[in-house]
């Protein structure tokens, strides 16, 4: 049989703070009700969710998740992100809700990913359908190697200090070897950890990732890289006014 459709179920704690959330990031609500028991379907192009609202539940201990796969997920990423930065004038990289940003995930066949992490807690695990062999990676080499493993560890299993750890013993090891191109992969991606944990030096880290000299060349590939930074800053900016 063909054209089936699954529609994932996932919990929150209040349906209209979910219609809030994915109405910025392009849903639209198909179906509302509050009684016998709160639940709302919504809808983007063929992406459908579903959510049932438990008033005493705690998003921090959720392990609602599913996987979507789509063709390419750096359009769609870029799309929820214009949604956030219009409604909020910035990229949130930390707590809940969140998103990360498009990696090629180790343990996904070098598939990209990224994943949303709604008001409910809830992982919305975005996946490419098939890799994208024609695009050249900006950086390779050891330290772009760990940090491939610390992806895994800290977008796939959101252990996002240990993935932390691994990247910093890393960035030591290779700090006069890796050129600056892997080197600003790497502190980028440093950064977002930094922020997820609420560790002061992520300011320090991205004035680092900003230090470092890049041709044109490389500035243009790893034109994605360089936007992540300009959205981290933007974080930071409130919490650096006196």
């Amino acid at each position: 049989m063909a054209d089936e459709i699954t529609v994932p179920l996932l919990p929150c704690r209040s349906i209209d703070e979910i219609v809030e959330f994915y109405t910025m990031l392009g849903f639209t609500r198909t179906y509302y009700q509050v009684r016998p028991n709160p639940y709302v379907s919504l809808e983007r192009e063929d992406l459908r969710l579903g959510f049932f609202g438990i008033p005493d539940f705690n998003p921090e201990d959720s392990y609602g998740t599913c996987v979507v796969i789509v063709p390419d997920t750096g359009q769609l990423f870029e799309a929820f992100a214009a949604g956030m930065r219009e409604a909020h004038g910035k990229l949130p990289v930390s707590g809940i809700p969140r998103m990360t940003r498009p990696r090629k995930r180790k343990n996904a066949e070098d598939h990209s990913g990224f994943t949303v992490i709604d008001p409910g807690g809830n992982w919305i695990r975005i996946m490419a359908a098939k890799p994208a062999p024609e695009e050249k990676e900006a950086a390779s080499g050891k330290l772009t190697a760990t940090l491939h493993r610390a992806v895994v560890m800290g977008d796939s299993h959101g252990k996002h200090v240990r993935a932390a750890q691994i990247l910093d013993a890393a960035l030591e090891r290779d700090k006069d070897t890796a050129t600056a191109a892997e080197l600003l992969e790497a502190l980028a991606y440093r950064a977002e950890l930094a922020l997820r944990a609420g560790d002061s030096a992520a300011g320090d880290v991205l004035a680092r990732a900003r230090a470092l000299t890049l041709s044109e060349a490389e500035r243009d590939r790893l034109a994605e890289t360089l936007a992540a930074l300009e959205d981290m800053e933007a974080v930071l900016r409130p919490a650096q006014r006196p």
